[in-house]
C-alpha cells in the first residue's frame, strides 16, 4: 500500500506538470486544458514510463493508481456539475433555421460515421465478449462529443459570444451536451443490464421518473434556496452543504440504478438556477479546486491508462489515422455542411465546424467510462485519446486560418446577448 508521502508527491507532480505544460500551450494560443491533457499523457507509460521507468515506478507505483482514480472521480463529479450549470435553455431560444439544422447534423453525422466505422473496427480491435451493438453505439457517441467549456472559452477569447456565429455555436453545443449524455446514459444502462437482473426498460422508467422528480420537486426547492441567498446577500457554508449533499444524492441514485454517477451530477447542475449572483457564487466555490487540483489528477489517471506503445506497427497506426479522419469528417464536416445549407457563408460554416470538432475533456470522460465498462480495449482507448487531443488541438489553428482577415467583422455585427459561462474562466 502506498504511503501518504507517495500520494502527496503524485499530486504535487501532477499539478506542477499540468500548470507548466499548460502554460507552454497557452503561449501558442491553445487553451490551458489542452496542455493539461497532454501533460497527463506525458506522465504515463507513453513518455515517462518509457523514458524513465524507474522514476515512473517510484512516483506512480502500481498499487497507488486506485487512489488517483478515486480523487479523479470526485473531480469529474464536480466538473460535470459545473458543465450542467453551463447548460442554459436560453441558448436554444430564438435560434433560427441554421442553428436547428446544424445542431441536429452535429450529432447525427458523427454518430452515423462512428457507428459505421465500428463495423470495420469491431473484428480487429474488439472481441466476442463485447456485443457489437454496445461497441457500435459507444463509437457513435464518442465521435459526437463536443467540449462545451473549451468551446466557450475560445468564443470568449475571440469576443464572439454576442455574434450570430457565437449564438449558433452555443446552441449547437448545448444540444450536443444533452443529447450525448442521454445516449451515453442509455449505453451504460444497456451494458449494465446484461450483468444485472433489472431489465433495461425498468431502468429507463426509473430514470425518467427521477428526471421528472428533479425538474418538478428539486428545482423549485433550489429556487427557494436562491431566494434565501438573495435575502441574506451571501452564500453560507450551510447552503453549500445542502447543494453538495443534493449533488451527491443525485449521483448516488443514478449510479445505484445502473446509469452512471456522472449523469446524476450533470442532471443536478442542469436544474440549478442559471441567472443571477447565486449561480456565480456556487460556481466560484467549486471551480478553482476542481480545475487546478482535481481535473489534472484525472488527466494524469487517464495518461497512466494510455499507452501509445500499444499502437505499434503500420496496421495499428492506420486504424488510429482512420479514427481521427472519421472523427473530423463527421463533426467538422457534418457541422460545416449543415451550417452552409442553413445559410451561412463558407468561412462562417467552416468556423462552426471547427468549434464543434472540439472534444477536449468531455471526450476523455466518455472514453474512461467506455474503458471501465469494458466496451473498448486499452489499445482502442489509446487511439481515441490521441484523437481527442488532435481534434481539440486543431481548433485554434483552423480558426486562426479562417478568421485572420475579418475577425473584427463578427464583433461589429454583434446581435443578441449571451453571458459568459462562469466555469470557463480557468479552462484556458
Amino acid at each position: 500500500m502506498p504511503s501518504v508521502l507517495t500520494f502527496l508527491l503524485q499530486i504535487a507532480t501532477v499539478i506542477v506538470t499540468a500548470r507548466f505544460v499548460g502554460s507552454i500551450f497557452r503561449r501558442f494560443g491553445q487553451p490551458q486544458v489542452v496542455g493539461e491533457m497532454v501533460a497527463g499523457v506525458l506522465l504515463g507509460p507513453s513518455l515517462l514510463g518509457w523514458a524513465a521507468p524507474a522514476l515512473s515506478a517510484a512516483i506512480f507505483p502500481r498499487g497507488s493508481i486506485g487512489y488517483l482514480e478515486t480523487l479523479s472521480q470526485i473531480g469529474l463529479l464536480l466538473f460535470m456539475f459545473l458543465v450542467g450549470m453551463e447548460f442554459n435553455p436560453r441558448y436554444l431560444r430564438n435560434q433560427g433555421h441554421t442553428a436547428v439544422i446544424t445542431s441536429h447534423a452535429s450529432i447525427t453525422a458523427p454518430f452515423f460515421l462512428g457507428s459505421t466505422l465500428a463495423i470495420f473496427l469491431y473484428p480487429r480491435l474488439s472481441d466476442a465478449s463485447v456485443p457489437f451493438l454496445e461497441f457500435a453505439l459507444f463509437m457513435g457517441v464518442s465521435m459526437s462529443i463536443t467540449a462545451f467549456p473549451v468551446l466557450a472559452r475560445i468564443l470568449a477569447e475571440r469576443e464572439l459570444f454576442k455574434t450570430k456565429l457565437g449564438s449558433i455555436v452555443l446552441a449547437c453545443a448545448a444540444v450536443d451536451d444533452v443529447t450525448a449524455w442521454c445516449i451515453l446514459a442509455y449505453i451504460v444502462a444497456l451494458v449494465r443490464a446484461a450483468e444485472e437482473s433489472v431489465p433495461l426498460k425498468v431502468k429507463l422508467i426509473i430514470l425518467a421518473s427521477f428526471i421528472l422528480l428533479m425538474l418538478f420537486a428539486v428545482r423549485p426547492m433550489l429556487r427557494r434556496l436562491e431566494d434565501h441567498f438573495t435575502k441574506r446577500g451571501r452564500l453560507s457554508d450551510d447552503m453549500m452543504a445542502v447543494i453538495l449533499c443534493l449533488l451527491l444524492a443525485s449521483a448516488i441514485f443514478t449510479e445505484f440504478i445502473g446509469v452512471h454517477l456522472l449523469f446524476g451530477a450533470f442532471l443536478f447542475g442542469a436544474i440549478m438556477p442559471k441567472d443571477g449572483e447565486f449561480a456565480e457564487k456556487v460556481t466560484e466555490r467549486i471551480h478553482s479546486m476542481t480545475v487546478v487540483l482535481l481535473l489534472p489528477v484525472f488527466f494524469a489517471f487517464t495518461g497512466l491508462r494510455t499507452s501509445f506503445g500499444q499502437v505499434r506497427g503500420a496496421e495499428m497506426w492506420f486504424y488510429c489515422s482512420l479514427i481521427i479522419l472519421v472523427a473530423v469528417a463527421g463533426k467538422f464536416g457534418g457541422s460545416a455542411l449543415a451550417a452552409r445549407v442553413g445559410g451561412l457563408e463558407w468561412k462562417d460554416a467552416l468556423s462552426v465546424g471547427a468549434y464543434m470538432n472540439t472534444r477536449g475533456l468531455m471526450e476523455l470522460v466518455v472514453l474512461n467510462i467506455g474503458l471501465d465498462l469494458g466496451v473498448i480495449s486499452p489499445a482502442l482507448f489509446s487511439m481515441m485519446v490521441l484523437m481527442a487531443i488532435f481534434t481539440t488541438f486543431m481548433t485554434t489553428p483552423v480558426l486562426h486560418w479562417l478568421n485572420r482577415p475579418a475577425l473584427q467583422d463578427h464583433v461589429a455585427a454583434s446581435r443578441g446577448a449571451f453571458p459568459l459561462p462562469n466555469a470557463t474562466r480557468e479552462l484556458r
